[in-house]
């Protein structure tokens, strides 16, 4: 029987949808350093501030995912400059998210890291197959940046990737790692997740044998029920309610 799926909040108050902004993010770091994503000073999300929609909110460079609060995250204008915080913003941070928020007026947030599997897929410069009802999501439906020359430092570099990733969800940066994005901060991170353990599941799969990809007009299919905007933003909720009773502090 059908049934009325959740829908991610609509606000009133443009200082009701920031702090719920903030709060979104500075969880989605909280997940990502307890699923060992975190690699150094490696890793950004973003997310478009509701009222300056040219400036964004990110994490302070050098701090730890699993340490972030939402007093910790700071904003950034078009220019790169820090406009609330005291911390220093990761160039390539700025590099990449700048253009990718600039391009897609649509996306309200953009999520990178340097996690294991989505390095060691990356390195096989390719896109996923549709092995698994998760992996689904991002058929036809993410893109290959298949050019590696250093650490994004350049805007100009930035809008190459952003020019590639097109309209797409997600996108795996060769020899890099892998970035999604999404109409909220919940999806984005949860994009990210999903893709993370879909590269997982293929490595695994391929290294054990060879596995049976799922049809095309199934997939496709498939793609429609499980990677939808509201698809991502509601897997996000039960980790969101997860991390919050774990480590409450991250909202302060």
């Amino acid at each position: 029987m059908p049934y009325a799926r959740p829908q991610p909040p609509v606000f009133e108050r443009v200082e009701d949808e920031r702090l719920h902004r903030k709060q979104r993010l500075a969880a989605a770091f909280r997940l990502f350093g307890k699923f060992g994503f975190s690699e150094g000073i490696a890793g950004h999300i973003t997310a478009r501030d509701p009222e300056f929609t040219d400036h964004f909110w990110v994490n302070p460079l050098g701090t730890y995912f699993g340490h972030i609060r939402v007093s910790d995250l700071l904003l950034v204008n078009r220019e790169g400059e820090v406009v609330k915080g005291d911390a220093e913003v990761n160039r390539a941070a700025f590099a990449i998210h700048s253009q990718i928020h600039e391009a897609r007026p649509d996306v309200i947030a953009a999520a990178h890291a340097h996690s294991l599997y989505g390095k060691a897929w990356s390195s096989l410069g390719r896109l996923l197959d549709p092995l698994t009802q998760d992996s689904c999501a991002f058929y036809e439906d993410h893109a290959l940046f298949d050019d590696f020359t250093g650490v994004v430092l350049e805007t100009s570099e930035g809008q190459r990737l952003a020019q590639t990733l097109g309209t797409n969800k997600a996108i795996i940066l060769r020899n890099h790692s892998i970035l999604t994005v999404g109409h909220t901060v919940d999806e984005a991170a949860f994009w990210y997740i999903n893709l993370e353990r879909s590269c997982q599941a293929q490595l695994l799969a391929e290294a054990a044998g060879r596995p049976t990809t799922i049809k095309h007009e199934t997939a496709r299919l498939t793609q429609t029920q499980v990677g939808s905007h509201t698809s991502g933003w509601f897997g996000f909720q039960p980790l969101y309610d997860r991390i919050v009773r774990e480590e409450p502090d991250l909202l302060n």
